[in-house]
């Protein structure tokens, strides 16, 4: 198998891959020989020493967010944020890794010393999605290296270079070896799964392809991290200010082209609010300039995929059958485009409202009152992040109570704090990164209980 990479906005060729699938052996023990005397390094070595590696991201950072835009079509103003975000969110989990893992110390017994030790997993497989190629990663590889694990990463065939990019960034801190880049077909990575030297899984992408790593995983006892989709709501309160949510709220659709399982997709409006948000939203959703992603001026790119704009086409169609206006958009563009796009008066039921769309729609509905918008924001399948815009914070107070979705914002959306953990409720998938917890979540627990 090789996989051929091409530019979604002008189908140029990025680069040939072959498989790494028959070398497995090879790789495997390799992986775990430098695993081995990794996890050996005392902790605090071990970040100062991941912490020097992450400086590349910082030295080459105009070729990396280059690399990115011409792999998945990202703007490439957006593509250099990314790397940024890459540095930042990284120190920050080595600022908090010697705290989060080092041994817990119980109260003491008399004659009997109690600890618990947080130890590596071995070697952990990343399967990573296209979308951001270098934050879902660095969201794995810091606190997996920090706790001692080696590390095999498959990214999508559309991004392997970022694969690539972590191997030569990490690759050769301690013993060396420690991060492996893998280019695998699906049949192949349920193989790797299902090796007795894959200490954990750690995967990001859609339901389905979440549902296909667990099974791969039943076949032993091998603990799976799953981030999937989202179809992320959010409520616009009768008091919200409209000057900032309006812009805040459309950004947050379709950052990204809206390729991202925590952008808004579904919009909530109080009534007396409803005609003037729509109004608002439009003319924000005008302002995107699509064109070449290497381009500054470019604020929108292409769609990764063909299969993307059939999907958004098919959300517009079940929308508007169901009684939904378009604002705008609503139809890609140029064959590789799809512009902003906004729906009003959409039912509960459409496709729009119900399955993901990854893309730059935002699909909007009328309510009455907290209590209609709160039961229509948990009426859905996922549940990732969920924002309020309102100036009440004991309105937002009682949302964060009763929204069933791992992220609750007041004000805010799409976006990622790395000192909370991120982690998804119903079929938003398990598992958690960031925070301590995401350091945590990459190593298993054990009990020393010591006689003196």
């Amino acid at each position: 198998m090789a996989v051929v990479v091409r530019n979604p906005y002008d189908e140029s060729v990025v680069c040939e891959l072959a498989s790494d699938h028959a070398s497995r052996d090879e790789i495997l023990t390799g992986l775990v020989a430098a695993q081995q005397a990794w996890r050996q390094v005392p902790l605090a070595e071990r970040v100062a020493a991941i912490e020097s590696a992450l400086e590349l991201f910082r030295t080459e950072r105009e070729a990396i967010a280059r690399d990115v835009t011409r792999q998945m079509g990202k703007p490439i103003r957006e593509a250099l944020g990314e790397v940024d975000t890459c540095l930042t969110r990284g120190r920050h989990m080595l600022s908090i890794a010697v705290a989060s893992l080092q041994d817990e110390v119980l109260p003491e017994l008399p004659g009997i010393d109690r600890r618990i030790r947080h130890e590596p997993l071995g070697v952990v497989l990343n399967l990573v999605a296209w979308n951001y190629p270098l934050l879902i990663p660095i969201n794995v590889v810091i606190p997996a290296l920090a706790a001692g694990n080696a590390i095999a990463i498959k990214h999508s065939d559309k991004t392997p270079l970022c694969a690539t990019l972590f191997e030569r960034a990490f690759g050769g801190i301690g013993p060396g070896g420690l991060v492996k880049s893998l280019v695998l077909s699906h049949e192949e990575t349920a193989e790797w799964i299902t090796d007795p030297r894959i200490g954990g899984v750690a995967f990001t992408g859609s339901v389905a392809g979440g549902l296909a790593v667990q099974q791969a995983a039943r076949e032993r006892f091998v603990g799976v991290g799953l981030e999937l989709g989202g179809k992320d709501p959010a409520y616009v309160a009768e008091d919200a200010d409209l000057d900032f949510a309006v812009p805040n709220i459309v950004e947050g659709a379709c950052y990204n082209a809206g390729q991202s399982c925590c952008a808004v997709e579904r919009v909530y409006v109080h009534a007396s609010l409803y005609e003037e948000f729509l109004a608002r939203a439009e003319e924000a959703a005008k302002g995107f300039v699509l064109g070449d992603p290497l381009r500054e001026e470019t604020t929108l790119g292409p769609m990764a995929s063909l299969a993307a704009l059939e999907t958004l086409e098919a959300h517009v169609a079940s929308a508007v059958a169901g009684g939904a206006r378009l604002i705008c958009g609503g139809a890609r563009v140029e064959e590789r485009f799809f512009p902003p796009t906004i729906l009003a008066d959409c039912p509960q039921d459409c496709l729009a409202m119900q399955e993901e769309s990854f893309g730059p729609l935002i699909a909007v509905q009328r309510v009455d009152d907290d209590a209609q918008a709160l039961e229509r924001m948990n009426d859905s399948r996922f549940g990732l992040t969920a924002s309020v815009w309102t100036r009440d914070p004991a309105r937002a107070e009682w949302f964060a109570e009763r929204l069933e979705a791992g992220t609750v914002f007041q004000n805010r959306c799409d976006y990622l704090d790395p000192a909370l953990p991120w982690t998804g409720w119903k079929e938003s998938g398990r598992g958690v990164s960031l925070s301590r917890y995401g350091l945590l979540h990459l190593t298993r627990r054990k009990g020393l209980h010591l006689r003196r």
